[in-house]
């Protein structure tokens, strides 16, 4: 099985160099399929359901955008006053996401391209990541959320492919048929085993399931760590 650099890995080359054209335009106004339509619906639908965890006035208050992508939450938590961190893993979709935003929030955000786990990047009042670790193992997430949760004060609101009928039958295919431009396969989950994998993982705060999307392609259950 992949460890988390190799598959860090390969989530760099797909979203930096494969499809950074593909996500560009589905994270615009500009048309697109009806497949894509129903994923960019649903991912629309997830931002509002993860930013209806955080407070509605966010002045001061420190985030990080864990995979910003092409910036579309980052803008909107600066709206809401938040003083940004945005990371991606690729740098395209960073810059893209930096092009983007308006202009009245450019001085409350600082965008930068790498691993969201790094230390570097500080300590916040909360993590937002969305559909940033759904390629990854239960226990790597629960590693994952470990580091993030030492150094976020308040809750981390992250995405997890769920275990349905629907998506594993997905799943299967997608592992019975790769191709060399698909994005990284996505790992489903249930939410018990990512509960004892944060346990394992020494992390105090109960996770708690918040709700689930599916628009047509668009698979996708937002968890919670509440502090």
């Amino acid at each position: 099985m992949a460890t988390y650099d190799q598959t860090l890995a390969r989530v760099e080359t797909y979203f930096d160099q494969t499809a950074t054209k593909t996500w560009e335009r589905l994270t615009s106004d500009a048309p697109v399929s009806r497949i894509r339509e129903t994923v960019r619906v649903g991912r629309d639908q997830m931002r509002r359901l993860m930013l209806s965890r955080l407070p509605v006035d966010l002045t001061g208050q420190r985030v990080l955008d864990a995979g910003c992508g092409a910036g579309q939450m980052t803008a909107e938590l600066a709206a809401r006053g938040a003083r940004v961190v945005a990371v991606d893993i690729s740098p395209s979709l960073v810059d893209i996401a930096k092009a983007r935003l308006p202009e009245e929030h450019q001085s409350q955000v600082t965008f930068t391209s790498g691993d969201m786990l790094s230390d570097d990047l500080g300590l916040f009042d909360h993590v937002v990541a969305m559909d940033s670790l759904i390629y990854y193992t239960a226990d790597e997430i629960g590693r994952a959320l470990a580091t993030l949760d030492k150094r976020t004060g308040r809750n981390i609101v992250f995405t997890v492919a769920p275990r349905t009928k629907a998506l594993m039958a997905m799943w299967y295919a997608g592992k019975l048929f790769p191709r060399s431009d698909r994005s990284p396969v996505m790992i489903p989950h249930a939410a018990e085993p990512l509960i004892k994998a944060c346990k394992a993982s020494g992390i105090k705060r109960p996770l708690r399931p918040v709700d689930r999307v599916k628009s047509g392609f668009y698979f996708s259950q937002a968890m919670e760590l509440r502090g």
